[in-house]
């Protein structure tokens, strides 16, 4: 039997991650190429993070450079599978106790899309596009993240073939739509063992019929968004939409004392700053859903009077009441008005989640035109991402409270601005820690990175300069600029974050 070579170590707490993967690779081209992808990923974002931006070498000319030919043949042609390696990463995050995932949390569902040029591309067409709000030429993917107040990582990620990509377009044996594939997901979750108290979505999924009535017949438990207009045939003196049947619901003002108002329920929220905000749940009959029934419709908002379009929620619910004579008939635990709002509002942290892998790990910067590729790329990036999180419990750890035993049903998200979509509101993630006055700051973090490389005669490359970068990722702050000669522009580097977001999208 040929003993197995030992690969040269990546530097600080990178190695003792990219190891866990060892199994997932024959050769030592293989390993070595694993651990200088995560590097190259894991570097502040001087720029598009591309093959050559990942080897170090210069763009388009460095191109035919042996680093990033090395890079390029490990993505798109070496003989290893993408599905084993995030399947070590999932089972890396179940058996971690600080990343163990528990039954109160959400799984959460949602596509996300990046324009790409050309057609060549796998999966790419014109299709819409959510990054920028309308239809382009571009790829989209779906996937399933768990969250739960305290931390969110991906599950899995599918593309998805728009049918002009397809020889029989919808009528192709081959072609999925989005909600198909989300319900694929749902499987490999349960699949994979992890647990979760209801799967969330936003209208998109909400409002498709075919994907309500299958998470049913499965028995998930869900909390699905439906759009305020959403249509249904029914009696002329019934309300025709979720915001009509609302809006019939009695208010008597915010004045009154007590837990309710009207048919409004008093529900407070507890974010992480310390702050909190009242909102006022109700349980409107429209169409098919009803309190007492399999399915319930659940409006949330600040203010009962006006539904703000902003923060109003229309939810589709299969969680039985904690009343409801179907409580005895599910097969899962009732769930209260709090406890709805609970749920949905954790899906904030897939767009969160989302804003870190785009603007710093280079989700959509691949150059690479092949199905396979493509999704090795994206199951780097969620290594990538995962990594970040085990360096934040384990070296960070004491700026972060200990995971409660049971997690608080009442903690939310940062929450999005008043002012609408694209409005940032910052939160702190919790009081300064304590360290001793003699102990420089980060200093524990800074003792974990490898010392410098040997010099030698090459071309100056990301795993030449591992101490500079890495101790930038990990401290957080910018290493000083080396002199050189003066520039029209400069742009200061955005390190990777390792804790938890302190911004919020709605």
């Amino acid at each position: 039997m040929t003993v197995r070579q030992a690969c040269p170590e990546a530097p600080g707490p990178l190695e003792a991650f990219a190891r866990g993967f060892d199994a997932c690779f024959g050769t030592l081209a293989q390993r070595r190429a694993f651990r200088a992808y995560l590097q190259g990923l894991l570097l502040p974002r001087d720029r598009n993070k591309t093959l050559t931006a990942l080897a170090g070498t210069e763009p388009f000319v460095g191109a035919q450079h042996p680093a990033a030919q090395q890079l390029q043949y490990f993505l798109s042609e070496a003989a290893w599978d993408e599905a084993a390696v995030s399947a070590r990463r999932l089972a890396g995050l179940v058996a971690d106790p600080a990343t163990r995932p528990h039954a109160e949390g959400v799984l959460v569902l949602d596509d996300t899309g990046d324009r790409k040029d050309g057609t060549k591309t796998a999966h790419v067409a014109r299709q819409y596009l959510g990054i920028i709000g309308k239809v382009d030429n571009g790829i989209v993917a779906v996937t399933s993240l768990w969250a739960d107040e305290r931390e969110y990582y991906p599950l899995h990620v599918e593309p998805y073939t728009p049918a002009p990509r397809l020889p029989g377009g919808r009528r192709d044996p081959a072609f999925r739509t989005k909600p198909v594939i989300a319900l694929e997901l749902v499987a490999a979750t349960r699949a994979a063992g992890v647990p979760f108290r209801a799967a969330v979505a936003d209208s998109f999924y909400g409002d498709n019929v075919e994907f309500e009535v299958a998470l049913h017949r499965a028995r998930v438990p869900y909390v699905l968004g439906l759009k305020p207009s959403k249509g249904a045939w029914v009696r002329e003196d019934a309300a025709a939409t979720p915001e009509e049947a609302a809006r019939r619901q009695r208010w008597a003002g915010p004045a009154r004392a007590g837990e309710r108002s009207g048919d409004w329920t008093r529900v407070v929220r507890r974010y992480r700053d310390g702050h909190q905000e009242v909102w006022w749940a109700t349980e409107p009959r429209f169409a098919g859903y009803r309190p007492e029934g399999p399915v319930r419709l659940v409006v949330a908002t600040t203010d009962p009077a006006t539904l703000p379009h902003l923060t109003t929620w229309y939810l589709a619910t299969n969680l039985p009441g904690p009343d409801s004579p179907a409580r005895g008939a599910a097969p899962f635990a009732p769930a209260d008005l709090a406890a709805i709002v609970r749920l949905y509002g954790l899906r904030n942290w897939v767009e969160q989640g989302y804003k870190q892998v785009k603007g710093e790990l280079g989700w959509g910067d691949f150059q690479v035109r092949t199905d396979r590729a493509i999704r090795r790329h994206w199951a780097l990036v969620c290594c990538a991402f995962s990594f970040c999180w085990r360096v934040w419990f384990t070296t960070l750890e004491a700026r972060w409270p200990a995971r409660p035993s049971a997690p608080r049903p009442a903690a939310h998200p940062a929450p999005a601005s008043p002012a609408g979509g694209g409005e940032k509101i910052r939160a702190a993630a919790g009081p300064a820690p304590t360290r001793d006055p003699a102990t420089p700051p980060r200093a524990a973090a800074v003792a974990l990175l490898a010392g410098r490389a040997a010099p030698r005669a090459e071309l100056a490359r990301a795993l030449d300069q591992s101490l500079a970068h890495l101790a930038r990722l990990v401290q957080g702050d910018p290493a000083p600029r080396a002199p050189g000669p003066p520039r029209l522009r400069r742009r200061r580097p955005v390190p990777v974050p390792l804790s938890p977001p302190l911004t919020k999208y709605r």
